[in-house]
């Protein structure tokens, strides 16, 4: 990609939480638990290096590793019978959540689909009463059993993604193997219906723009409408999940180095027609080593918590069996142990793990 359709890719709208709301979760949070403002302080304070002296201000945390779907783009679908590991437990959840003090905000879902998860409705729950931001995701099949539509958004999670990769069901049903497009579409009228009646704006749908579904992008708008969103992310890279594997394979459906950004406008405008911001997320590229301050951030600030309680990189990965950076038993240890501090020196010492490296301009080897 040219540096100056990256430059204007990475101007598109981007998605971000509501300000006000975050902000009273955020203010909430430092009047509840005066460490955790201190340790935003020092976070925010901070420069750079292998050690720092503040704990996570973020965690991805997989509650499941597990999905009912085995997508076209997705490592789920390598797994046997789409499962890597157990399921986080409730005490494993609420410990990790207890013993990070500095956290101010979570998303609770990682490769498998959450609502899998006996614990998941109570993990949000338990979560909020702590004032943290929390953001999930969700593919939406699961959202009719057991009123799961209006349980999710009672328990106050603050962002309910659910991921539609079609416009029609041939296109859905094609890439979101195993997907029921009719049944997900109801799912998401009743979920929006609920959230109107109590006046709650916590949705957003989200579409992986690729090769299969591009020809269908003007008409997302249409259908986030028909389908009670007021809030639609396009995101326009595929995921290699640190592997040579699926790098090959996504590379040939990945659309962001073609796709048309004088579409940007009108799908803006479609949008906004219909009440609905349209918004678009681009990961490659975004990080350089030209300075410390342009390296990703997860080494300095966050991480990926796999279900059976491992330390990963980032949500990239999200698969210690690519990369393990410890016990997530022990998290506010390993934060600064050996190979956390060996993982940020190869960061800031621009020799980026080759995992890594996707998401970077032109990094240097590992």
């Amino acid at each position: 990609m040219s540096s100056t359709v990256t430059d204007r890719m990475v101007k598109l709208p981007r998605p971000y939480p509501d300000p006000e709301f975050f902000k009273a979760t955020l203010a909430e949070g430092f009047s509840a638990f005066p460490k955790r403002r201190d340790n935003y302080e020092r976070y925010k304070a901070a420069q750079r290096g292998e050690v720092v002296d503040y704990l996570p201000i973020r965690l991805d945390i997989e509650n499941v590793s597990r999905c009912n779907y085995h997508c076209t783009m997705c490592q789920v679908s390598d797994w046997p019978g789409m499962k890597r590991a157990d399921d986080m437990t409730f005490d494993d959840y609420k410990a990790l959540i207890e013993s990070q003090e500095g956290l101010v905000e979570i998303k609770l879902q990682g490769m498998g689909e959450p609502l899998m998860g006996k614990c998941y409705v109570d993990m949000i729950r338990f979560a909020r009463a702590r004032h943290l931001w929390v953001r999930s995701v969700t593919n939406g099949s699961l959202l009719h059993l057991a009123n799961n539509y209006q349980q999710v958004i009672d328990a106050d999670v603050c962002e309910f993604h659910v991921s539609i990769d079609g416009a029609t069901q041939q296109t859905y049903e094609k890439i979101r193997r195993g997907g029921q497009f009719e049944r997900v579409m109801e799912n998401c009228r009743r979920l929006n219906r609920y959230c109107r009646q109590i006046n709650r704006r916590r949705t957003r749908m989200w579409t992986l723009v690729q090769k299969d579904n591009v020809y269908e992008v003007e008409q997302l708008p249409l259908l986030a409408a028909e389908l009670g969103f007021d809030r639609l992310t396009l995101s326009l890279d595929i995921n290699d999940w640190g592997q040579d594997r699926w790098r090959a394979m996504n590379d040939r459906v990945d659309v962001h180095r073609s796709f048309d950004l004088s579409l940007v406008e009108r799908l803006v405008e479609l949008g906004k027609a219909r009440g609905v911001e349209v918004t678009f997320w681009f990961i490659d590229e975004k990080y350089d080593t030209d300075d410390p301050a342009h390296l990703c951030q997860w080494p300095f600030e966050r991480l990926y918590i796999s279900s059976d309680m491992r330390m990963v990189p980032c949500c990239m990965m999200a698969n210690p069996e690519i990369m393990d950076l410890g016990d997530a038993h022990a998290l506010t240890t390993e934060w600064n142990g050996a190979k956390m501090v060996a993982f940020r020196r190869m960061h800031l010492s621009g020799r980026i793990p080759k995992p890594c490296q996707s998401c970077y301009k032109a990094p240097a080897q590992g």
